[in-house]
């Protein structure tokens, strides 16, 4: 999996993604015959973020693969298009219209499929997004893929890529009150940029949306590229160690990683929840880059510094063998003065130290 992802879904090649404004929907097939050409509409002039993703995603849909893109606002150029996005004023999935800017429309992800929770006014990207985005991931991962893992990258992608994009398209703030300071280097201000300056006159417009569907078009890939072979391989890990727990320590309460370097927390929490694991962990085991042993505590939660349950006070700030000596531990390293985190330098001991911590912090 990981080598088709590599060498093939982070590739984006300009030449395929637009072509000229005049519709031609024949072409020639390999035995000489006319057959039907799709194609994809979207307006003309100044360009977005939210249509160049809508487009590039069409185009990684074997119907649309070989599609051409015309650009107009004219309806009797339009109207023809086989699928149109981000102009037309209508919404209508059936007839494969996207637009989101007809004072009718109000759709969120969650009005359309009420199981998700976000509420942010849909782009065209975003309603691309929600009727094409599952299959569009399963194309990129060139895979047979477990729906279940579909499914989970599918939200992933949309709560830290697309969602964004749809709310800056719709003029959503983030947030009420006035900034600190200005964020103008998201991909939505990156793709504005690419459009001529006012006061700059160019013959060269579909050369630049070509650009902008290649910029945000990859960025999209590698979110999808990153949730399928780094955080989904993590929740995987994860969870075996999870259902695993009881065979680390009798309590469920220790949980032992079979790979170090993994980012842990996110999963854990959400794990807990899905697995309606009923106590909670305490600490989570794992090897560093040097190969030693850590125990680490689990805090109250993915933003709080507070434990769980932290390492034993009198523990705190000590190292070596002034720290295996009193906690009658061989091996151990060291204790963060804060208690949050020690270190050992075998599985068994730091295994021991979590047993202890656990211990003693209940007596």
């Amino acid at each position: 999996m990981i080598s088709l992802l590599t060498r093939g879904i982070r590739r984006v090649f300009l030449t395929e993604l637009i072509v000229p404004r005049q519709i031609l929907k024949m072409s020639a097939s390999g035995d000489g015959t006319s057959v039907h050409r799709k194609v994809i509409g979207t307006h003309s002039g100044t360009f977005h973020c939210d249509e160049a993703l809508a487009c590039f995603m069409l185009k990684k849909l074997p119907e649309y693969a070989n599609a051409e893109i015309v650009r107009s606002r004219d309806p009797a150029v339009l109207d023809p298009c086989d699928i149109v996005v981000d102009v037309g004023g209508e919404y209508n999935p059936s007839k494969h219209r996207y637009d989101h800017h007809q004072r009718s429309f109000s759709e969120t992800m969650n009005s359309v499929r009420p199981e998700k929770p976000w509420q942010t006014k849909l782009s065209s990207a975003g309603l691309v997004y929600l009727h094409f985005g599952e299959r569009v991931i399963k194309q990129l991962m060139g895979e047979p893929a477990d729906q279940t893992k579909v499914d989970a990258i599918y939200d992933k992608v949309y709560e830290n890529f697309m969602e964004e994009i749809d709310a800056i398209d719709n003029g959503v703030n983030q947030y009420d009150g006035e900034p600190r300071y200005i964020i103008s280097t998201n991909v939505s201000s990156r793709v504005k940029h690419i459009n001529p300056d006012w006061n700059e006159t160019a013959d060269d417009m579909d050369e630049r949306f070509q650009k902008a569907m290649a910029l945000v078009g990859s960025e999209f890939v590698d979110k999808v590229t990153f949730y399928s072979n780094s955080w989904w391989p993590a929740r995987e890990l994860v969870e075996d160690a999870l259902n695993s727990r009881f065979e680390a320590h009798e309590s469920g309460e220790i949980v032992v990683l079979n790979a170090g370097g993994c980012p842990w927390k996110e999963h854990l929490y959400a794990l807990e929840k899905d697995l309606a694991i009923e106590t909670p962990i305490k600490y989570v085991l794992y090897t560093d880059q040097a190969g030693k042993w850590r125990v680490q505590c689990v805090s109250v939660s993915s933003h709080s510094f507070q434990n769980r349950l932290s390492l034993p006070e009198k523990w705190r700030g000590l190292r070596n063998e002034e720290l295996s000596r009193l906690a009658d531990i061989p091996n151990c390293i060291f204790v963060h003065a804060s208690g949050f985190i020690g270190g050992n330098e075998t599985r068994e001991g730091a295994l021991c130290m979590a047993t202890k911590a656990l211990v003693m912090n209940k007596t």
